[in-house]
């Protein structure tokens, strides 16, 4: 499946909504979506994107998950069956991050705080540290697991997964995304 330029343009600003179950223990938050992902409803959508094979690779889900034309019931109710959620700092697709206003990335920190003092999830895993900082002023953060806890739950800042994304490998991102989910008892030790 692909879409042509004019069709991913014709999703800017529209919505994906949250993928999160009533026992979310690890909240994944990307930046915000993507045109490819609002165009198929599936968060980390776009091909390239190194989310799904990360968790695979990390043994956090036992089957690859393909979500580039669209989310399958099976593959929600895995992850929602898992604790996994998924949700964004900024709710509008855009081409790219960078689109983002401050003032939105500031706005999606207090959303963020809000869904997740509502939601209680034993960790927060937040996919992009450039857009943390800028969201929540924390211009110091570094990747990994953070010493302030974060509404209640234990806060990591991860890597985005994203194919523009040079630093990171599907292995280190597996890696740090591991970590965080046997933080949070999505897997074991």
């Amino acid at each position: 499946m692909g879409f042509s330029r004019s069709e991913l343009e014709s999703f800017r600003d529209k919505e994906v909504p949250d993928l999160i179950g009533p026992d979310c223990r690890l909240l994944f938050v990307g930046i915000n979506p993507g045109l490819w992902t609002a165009a198929t409803g599936a968060h980390f959508a776009r091909p390239g994107n190194r989310f799904y094979p990360a968790l695979l690779r990390a043994g956090i889900i036992d089957r690859p998950i393909d979500p580039t034309a669209g989310m399958s019931a099976s593959d929600r109710e895995l992850l929602i069956t898992l604790g996994i959620g998924i949700t964004n700092l900024v709710a509008r697709a855009t081409a790219r991050a960078d689109e983002l206003t401050p003032d939105e990335l500031r706005a999606g920190a207090v959303r963020l705080r809000e869904t997740v003092a509502e939601l209680r999830p034993r960790v927060v895993a937040v996919a992009g540290i450039t857009a943390y900082r800028a969201a929540f002023g924390v211009r110091a953060a570094k990747k990994g697991k953070q010493p302030d806890d974060f509404e209640g739950a234990e806060l990591w800042l991860v890597p985005n997964p994203s194919g523009l994304n040079a630093h990171d490998t599907v292995d280190t991102l597996a890696a740090v995304y591991r970590a965080a989910a046997v933080d949070a008892g999505v897997v074991s030790g």
